[in-house]
Formats: structure tokens, sequence, C-alpha cells
């Protein structure tokens, strides 16, 4: 084989293979920018899911937060005010001391009354004898002329005064020696209409000075504390040789006193039995005091 054909065999394999080569090249260079872009894409995938992750987690924290504050301001008081386990607890305070009771303040007694150099007897009318005079619907005298006397005695014995109750008759009404006594009566429910009230003294008085002197400090004093009217005129010779005057110490001042009518009067007598008294004690107290 001449040269020139063997260059000619080579040219043209060296131009074939350099086509050749040159395909291969180009194939290579189309692959290669295939992979970069497959490579790329998946590159941009997975930068894309982590874009999207990281998003997803602000989101979440986010929500926790929200969650949280809401969960703060929704609490009830009592939840709130509970401590945590991470709270220290506080210390129990110290209970205070009882204080010392203070020194009890002493109560001056009330002053007792003066005693007073007199002695009164009073006299409840049928007391302990009878029942005195009784009304249609059983009201007796005696249940009035005791109730009374028992208050005369009361109140003068509080003011001082040396007083006793004493029964309509008694042994001790012999010879009863007092600086004052008084009988105390009430009058009959035989005339309705009839009101005031009486008093007098023993007719044969020793002592009628001493004696008129008490008929009218009763009168006085009784008649301002309850507003009644004497009655003078129906006075009864019964009341002035009442057996209680023949009986004390002729030299003890004594009167009687009728004090209303258990009708007209009764009201006074037995709702008001506290003024009825006084009156009476009023009237002992002005002839003793020399008022």
């Amino acid at each position: 084989m001449t040269k020139s054909a063997l260059g000619g065999i080579i040219s043209i394999a060296w131009s074939r293979g350099g086509l050749v080569y040159s395909d291969y090249r180009a194939i290579d260079l189309v692959r290669g920018a295939e992979s970069w872009g497959e490579t790329l894409g998946e590159n941009r995938r997975t930068l894309g899911l982590l874009a999207l992750a990281f998003l997803l987690g602000i989101a979440y924290v986010a929500w926790l937060a929200s969650g949280s504050a809401d969960g703060a301001s929704s609490q009830t008081p009592g939840a709130a005010d509970r401590p945590t386990s991470t709270t220290r607890p506080s210390r129990t305070p110290r209970p205070s001391r009882t204080p010392r009771p203070s020194a009890t303040p002493k109560v001056s007694p009330s002053p007792t009354p003066t005693p007073r150099p007199f002695r009164v007897g009073v006299v409840a009318g049928h007391w302990k004898s009878d029942s005195g005079a009784v009304c249609p619907d059983g009201l007796q005298e005696v249940t009035i002329n005791l109730d009374v006397a028992s208050r005369v005695v009361a109140i003068l014995q509080y003011e001082g005064y040396q007083a006793e109750l004493l029964p309509e008759f008694s042994e001790r009404l012999e010879g009863y020696q007092a600086d004052a006594f008084v009988s105390i009566h009430a009058d009959s429910c035989n005339i309705p209409e009839a009101s005031g009230f009486k008093v007098a003294r023993v007719a044969a008085s020793v002592i009628p000075e001493q004696e008129d002197r008490l008929v009218a400090c009763l009168i006085r004093e009784y008649g301002q504390a309850t507003g009644l009217a004497l009655h003078e005129h129906s006075i009864t010779y019964d009341m002035t040789v009442y057996h209680a005057f023949n009986e004390i110490d002729p030299s003890t001042p004594g009167a009687i006193i009728e004090l209303g009518f258990m009708a007209a009067d009764r009201d006074l007598l037995t709702d008001h039995a506290y003024e009825v008294a006084q009156g009476v004690a009023r009237g002992i107290s002005c002839f003793l005091e020399g008022e």
C-alpha cells in the first residue's frame, strides 16, 4: 500500500474519530447538563422543604406562645394563687400572744338609803281575815288592799323608813307604837258611777292635831298622784270608829284610807297600783318629814 493511500486512510479515520469523539463529547455535555439540572432540581426541592419546615416551626412556636397566653388569662383565681412545686412555701406566721385580761373594774355599790328614825305600820285591809267587798265579777277588795299595801311598805323601806305590813286582825296591834299608822281599804261596787277616795281618823283622838295633819298629807299627796277627787261626804261612821284605832297605842297617829271605788275606779286600782301606792307613801312621808 502506498503512502498516499495509507495517509488517506489515516486521514479518513482521524476525521471520523474526531467526529466520533465530537459526538461522544457532545453526548457527555448533554448528559452532564441533564445531571446538573436534576441535581439543581433536587437541591431546590430540598431547599423548599427546609424553608417549609422552618416556616412550620415558626408557626408552631407562635401557636404555643399564643396558647400559653390564653391559658394564663383563663386560669381561675384559685388555680393562679395555688403555689407550684417550684415555689418556696411561705413561713407560717407565729401566733400573736394572747393579751392579758384587764383588771375587772370595781363597781361602786348603789347607795343605800339613809336610815330614818321612823317606824310605820301599814295594814292591808281584810288580809288574813275575809275577802272584804266583792264585785259581781268576783273582784275582791282584799286583793286590791294587799297589793297596794305591799307596795307602800316596799317604797317606804327603800326610802329608809322602818315600815312593816300588818294584817287586819293581829295581836301585834294591841298597844302598837309607831310614828304613823295607816290602814288601806277600797270601796265596794254597789254604786257603779261613784268615784273618788276618802281619808278619816279616829273620832275620839287624843292627838287630833297630829292626826289631822296625817289626814291632810294623805289627801294632798294621794290626790296629786292619782288624780282622784276627795269623796268627802261619803265618809262612814265605821271609818271613824275603826277597830284598830282602839287597839293601837293612843299616842300613835293613825288614819284609814279608802283608795277608790272598785267599779268606776277599777282601772286605776288594778292596772296602776304602783301610782296608787306612791300616793299613799308620799302622804306618810309628808307627815313624818313635817312637810
